[in-house]
């Protein structure tokens, strides 16, 4: 190796490792994503900062389970709910109900809470002078607290319910009696995030809400933001329509199939299918036809079979039919010599017009159809 292959492949080393060198340090990898309200988020819509604070004071955990596996007892806890990433169905519904019933509490904390357990919400029409108002929060003590309130309903409470927070637009959170526990409903979930928790009031408005009724065990509920717990198709719609669903679709298919509908990919190429296909051969004809040009049709029958005479009976290509009798007669042993004459002057004679009719095409190509059949034969 010369002097300046060496110096070449230096040079190409120290450039490689450069670009090494500048591609690792100017490699930023993508921020991890994390959905909102996640307790282990520390994204602005997170809520890491409130659970870690939580988890210094109280009994504080996170609960990934379904709530099937809550525990049907008494045992003075609260399950913290914060804006559900779906409506859970009937059956989990019924186990947060269960659980409540038993004497746990839990907390729900929903921009729209309409639908979940039974609570109704009201729309309101919000303009610039009611959200300076609604900045204005009132607790329980009447005391007035500054805080931010972006939900566009207010929550429609029933007789029984507790009114814990308000504004002048309506109730911001409310308490209701669910069996031997507590259902509580308030419209801010944003006051928990990371973003907003020391932002204005928002963390002792959220305080009194966790300290209600002074529990023992913080559940945090993250089963409602994980994904693969959302409802399918198997599980939105009832079985007996999603068998009528695949019934029809089989029968369609099968309805298709038998009208002779194609599936699958082409096996042969498109210029063969279209010059050699049967619908081809079909369009010429129906060409010759409206056309009335039997006469030149009947010459391209003619000509093929003497082509097929040629291949199969060695009979010579550039004989005239009326001359072709001592060939054929050894050959095509169905006619006598007599008929065969008849045959091959009457063709060489009507080949030989410029014109014929419909009749006399349809005659002459089946007895040409038949000479034929006996040569493939």
């Amino acid at each position: 190796m010369n002097q300046a292959k060496i110096r070449g492949l230096i040079w190409f080393a120290v450039l490689f490792l450069l670009f090494i060198g500048v591609s690792y340090f100017s490699f930023a990898p993508k921020p991890k994503i994390y959905p909102d309200y996640v307790t282990t988020s520390p994204s602005p819509t997170g809520m890491k900062a409130l659970y870690t604070y939580l988890e210094k004071e109280k009994d504080v955990k996170s609960w990934n389970h379904s709530p099937a596996l809550l525990p049907n007892r008494d045992q003075n806890q609260m399950l913290i709910m914060v804006e559900p990433a779906f409506t859970p169905e009937k059956e989990l519904m019924q186990a947060y109900v269960d659980y409540m019933q038993a004497g746990n509490t839990i907390l729900l904390f929903q921009t729209n809470p309409k639908g979940m357990f039974t609570i109704d919400a009201d729309f309101i029409e919000k303009d610039l002078s009611q959200n300076e108002l609604s900045a204005k929060v009132k607790d329980q003590n009447d005391q007035l607290k500054k805080a931010e309130v972006k939900s566009d309903v207010r929550i429609r409470p029933i007789k029984s319910d507790e009114l814990l927070l308000s504004d002048q637009a309506g109730p911001i959170a409310v308490k209701r009696t669910i069996g031997k526990g507590h259902l509580i409903v308030a419209i801010t979930p944003e006051w928990l995030t990371n973003a907003k928790l020391l932002k204005k009031d928002h963390l002792p408005l959220s305080f009194e809400l966790l300290n209600e009724g002074n529990p023992d065990t913080l559940l945090f509920d993250e089963y409602i933001h994980v994904g693969e717990n959302e409802p399918n198709l198997l599980t939105v719609y009832p079985i007996w329509f999603l068998v009528l669903l695949f019934q029809g679709i089989l029968f369609i298919m099968l309805w298709l199939w038998y009208r002779g509908k194609r599936f699958g990919p082409l096996l042969r190429e498109r210029e063969e299918w279209v010059r050699f296909s049967d619908e081809g051969i079909q369009a010429i004809a129906a060409w010759y036809v409206k056309g009335r040009r039997y006469h030149d049709s009947l010459q391209i029958q003619a000509d093929y079979v003497k082509l097929l005479l040629q291949e199969r009976w060695n009979i010579p290509y550039s004989k005239e039919w009326q001359d072709l009798t001592p060939y054929v007669e050894r050959k095509w042993l169905k006619k006598s010599i007599h008929e065969m004459k008849a045959f091959l002057n009457g063709l060489a004679a009507i080949l030989n017009q410029e014109k014929i009719n419909k009749q006399e095409y349809l005659l002459w190509s089946r007895k040409l159809e038949e000479l034929r059949n006996e040569v493939e034969s």
